[in-house]
């Protein structure tokens, strides 16, 4: 395979997505107050106990549950190798030279995990132990990666509250920088971050508008931007345009490969020339520096230049299964269709004395009475997530029909509860 340039990937974003209308429009909301239930990573295995043998199962965890297809084993097993350390592996050269120009940046570094090139940015951004960045209070890096901010890199964090389409205000980010910087008695600012798309918000889009306001906002103070774009692929699918225009407003940039893009492995750090040289020394730092890791960026590659366009597909399952939620005989489910924006669905349920996790574990379980029903098992697998919710999330090995069969099994769950609820009555 060879190496995808610019304007072949921007072509390919443009031609199939030239023919949708923008559907975003920039909202503003009101802050709201989140209770957390349990942290949905621990409850993330299949239910067990009896099941049928001949069930199928439909697993909606996550994105990350996704496995690399013949093409891509074949780009994995064919790729040409060398030590990465030393610079010498032409395939993740190759990829590093591919993620750069589709994010229209500098440079890019090939970093094993999400979680290690968020803190890696972290660390080059804040040189100082004590300087402090600016976070949403729902964000992954803030919530999700064990603080890791604190714990390896001596970078002290305070948030500001994010709205449910993933923004926040920029008035309150500002009175959050701190002016005083020497003295004594402050962390010094240096760092905001974002999350695009916001994944405990459901996938939603982070608005141009609101991207472009906040780079000005952050070179009036001289502050670096860094967005968790784990999934800003997804975000540059729904906005209709290449993910360069999108992060035209940041400094620097993580992506994963993985997720969306079917990759088994990896994520890009994208940003400038030198700042990309001193992620490399924190990468090796934190043990993140590999040897032939071609056989990974090959996959990689093909995630950046094939894996893209089919994004949309999951967006409109993901749509299409909330749809088939408000549309259930009885209202068991509350979902906020205008916020399902990309592969994330989190809905409510409204069924008395029924729990998020209850009700993952009947969508997990197969019955006799559904086989009858429906003349198939069909497991459903979900996760309880934030604020009483649940939360479903499209990829590649999730197709149209497993969709419908997912919606179906949904009805039938909703039925039952129904009955249920009728016979306590």
């Amino acid at each position: 395979m060879t190496s995808t340039t610019l304007s072949a990937p921007t072509r390919s974003f443009l031609h199939y997505l030239s023919r949708r209308a923008n559907p975003f429009k920039h909202r503003h909301h009101q802050a709201g107050v989140t209770h957390f239930v349990r942290c949905y990573y621990e409850s993330g295995k299949p239910a067990t106990g009896c099941q049928s043998e001949s069930a199928r199962t439909i697993d909606l965890r996550s994105d990350t549950v996704t496995k690399p297809g013949p093409l891509m084993r074949r780009a994995m097993s064919e790729a040409k190798v060398g030590d990465d350390v030393f610079g010498e592996d032409p395939t993740v050269n190759e990829l590093q030279k591919q993620a750069a120009e589709l994010f229209g940046m500098e440079s890019a570094l090939f970093c094993p995990t999400g979680t290690m090139s968020n803190l890696i940015a972290v660390m080059v951004h804040c040189r100082e132990r004590g300087d402090e960045m600016i976070v949403g209070d729902l964000s992954h890096l803030h919530i999700y990666e064990q603080g890791g901010s604190a714990q390896l890199a001596g970078v002290h964090s305070t948030t500001v509250t994010n709205f449910p389409d993933g923004t926040f205000d920029l008035d309150q980010l500002e009175s959050k920088i701190r002016h005083g910087y020497p003295d004594a008695h402050y962390p010094r600012s240096r760092l905001v971050c974002v999350e695009n798309t916001h994944n405990i918000q459901g996938g939603r889009v982070l608005p141009l508008a609101f991207l472009k306001e906040l780079r000005s906002l952050a070179d009036k103070y001289g502050l670096m931007v860094h967005m968790d774009g784990a999934r800003v692929m997804n975000a540059a699918v729904t906005l209709g345009v290449p993910p360069s225009t999108i992060l035209q407003h940041c400094h620097t940039v993580s992506v994963c490969l993985s997720k969306g893009l079917g990759a088994p492995v990896g994520t890009m750090l994208g940003g400038p020339q030198d700042f990309v040289k001193q992620a490399v020394r924190a990468r090796k730092a934190l043990g993140g520096g590999m040897r032939q890791a071609g056989i990974l960026a090959a996959a990689g590659k093909l995630a950046l230049s094939d894996m893209v366009g089919r994004l949309q597909k999951d967006h409109r399952n993901a749509r299409s299964f909330a749809q088939a939620l408000l549309q259930c005989d009885s209202p068991v489910y509350q979902v906020d269709l205008a916020a399902v924006e990309t592969n994330i669905v989190r809905f409510r349920v409204c069924a008395e004395g029924i729990s998020p996790a209850e009700l993952c574990e009947r969508a997990a379980a197969v019955s006799e009475d559904e086989e009858r029903a429906l003349g198939q098992g069909v497991r459903v697998l979900m996760f309880p997530h934030v604020a009483g919710s649940v939360r479903a999330v499209w990829h590649v090995g999730i197709s149209k029909e497993d969709t419908q069969l997912a919606a179906q099994k949904m009805q039938f769950v909703a039925q039952q509860l129904t009955r249920e609820r009728a016979r306590a009555h």
